[in-house]
């Protein structure tokens, strides 16, 4: 198969929204796509903020996450948990997450980000059309909330200062500030986001993207891939198939190993609680609350709460504890919402670097894939579909992959 060949089959490995980005838009170019998915709605896909997070340019692998990770440990109340009975699992990590944090590495990471990132409103509108749900995405912004002046006058320089992309900054106006105090009155200031968005409702996507992909004629299976080598072709077992995509999120990691290829990536895991909505607006826009690093979220039937960066095996039993603190920050916060209806815990597909790995590997005929999005794995879900639907299909893709290039982390395949 050559550079630019054209696969008439594709197994996609992974059904959340990268993958099932992916089987579209191999499936519209008219490719026999069957997609592979063990997960279900237990992928991070389903439990993630909803946030269209355009804004994050900046790699969280920099000079500034270094200076600030002591201060933000859960310990001390911060988002960052660093289990000492899985130092085995993030030690390494941060070994090389150090290494990739040099002013280099973070300002071409942010240009490698940027050129996914400024794509990525455009193409949550494009597959918001074509999955027959342009509704579920709205491009409104989102805020960012302080409960004091001093934290205040940080985060406004913070953010002005900061690459921030597409995304822009703005104050919040007089009428802004009071729908915030009537939301919780320890707010003291706020910006508010033009150019990012949300997903109206995670759960309703899922539906519709099962519903635009049984249109398509994409063929599911409720199955744990398992990949194998065959010379200088990649096989899935039980699946016969021209091409084959991981992207099965942090499940990548152990498909990959199983052909030879180490990965280092780590389970960054978040917690999210589900409120009854109470009289939290329908239509409100994401609200962050930068001084507790939560982020609460409406959604059609309830109200979320997310946060926290736990760096830990995905198998570890949840830590009760990171519940626990979004409910105490939802109470202090006063936040007019009802009872918890539910808990989640989901991991992040997390690289050193902070940059995906999309394209194709080097070595091997046939071998695609996507994963590793870490925390833009929903906002950078379509433009990554699109981009590998170009790639697979024989086409140029309009977004240079060569900085997402697995090889950067792992060299080529043995």
């Amino acid at each position: 198969m050559g550079e630019t060949s054209r696969c008439a089959s594709v197994a996609v490995i992974g059904g959340g929204i990268v993958g099932r980005s992916i089987a579209l838009q191999l499936a519209a170019r008219g490719i026999a796509v069957t997609l592979i998915d063990l997960e279900g709605a237990g992928a991070a896909s389903w439990g993630n903020a909803g946030h269209i997070a355009t804004e994050q340019v900046v790699p969280l692998a920099s000079p500034a996450t270094l200076r600030s990770a002591p201060r933000r440990l859960f310990l001390r109340g911060g988002p960052l948990a660093l289990p000492p009975a899985m130092a085995r699992s993030w030690l390494p990590f941060a070994l090389r997450l150090v290494r990739a944090s040099s002013r280099r590495q973070v300002a071409a990471g942010a240009r490698a980000l940027g050129s996914l990132l400024c794509e990525a409103a455009p193409a949550w509108r494009r597959l918001g059309e074509a999955i027959g749900a342009p509704g579920l995405v709205a491009l409104d912004g989102h805020e960012v909330a302080w409960e004091s002046a001093r934290s205040a006058d940080a985060g406004r320089r913070a953010w002005a200062q900061a690459n921030t992309g597409t995304a822009r900054p703005g104050n919040v106006d007089a009428a802004g500030h009071a729908a915030l105090r009537r939301l919780s009155p320890a707010v003291v200031d706020a910006i508010r986001f033009v150019g990012t968005g949300r997903i109206t409702d995670l759960d309703q996507l899922a539906h519709a993207l099962d519903g635009a992909l049984a249109r398509a004629g994409v063929t599911r299976v409720a199955a744990e891939a398992r990949l194998h080598r065959a010379g200088d072709r990649i096989v899935c077992e039980g699946v016969e198939a021209d091409g084959i995509v991981v992207a099965a999120g942090i499940g990548s990691r152990d498909l990959i190993r199983a052909i030879g290829w180490r990965v280092p990536m780590i389970a960054e895991r978040g917690y999210h609680v589900r409120f009854a909505p109470g009289d939290w607006p329908a239509d409100r826009i994401p609200l962050v609350f930068e001084d507790r690093s939560m982020i609460v979220t409406r959604y059609a039937d309830c109200v979320q709460a997310a946060g926290f960066v736990e760096f830990s095996r995905v198998d570890a039993p949840a830590d009760p504890r990171k519940w626990q603190r979004l409910e105490a920050h939802v109470a202090a916060l006063r936040l007019p919402v009802g009872p918890v209806v539910s808990r989640w815990m989901g991991a992040r597909p997390t690289l050193p670097d902070y940059l995906p790995a999309i394209g194709r590997a080097v070595g091997v005929d046939n071998l695609f894939y996507a994963f590793g999005h870490q925390h833009l794995g929903l906002t950078m879900g379509p433009v990554t579909g699109e981009v590998l639907g170009q790639l697979i299909g024989g086409e140029t893709p309009a977004i240079d992959l060569t900085p997402f290039a697995l090889e950067r982390l792992t060299g080529p395949l043995p």
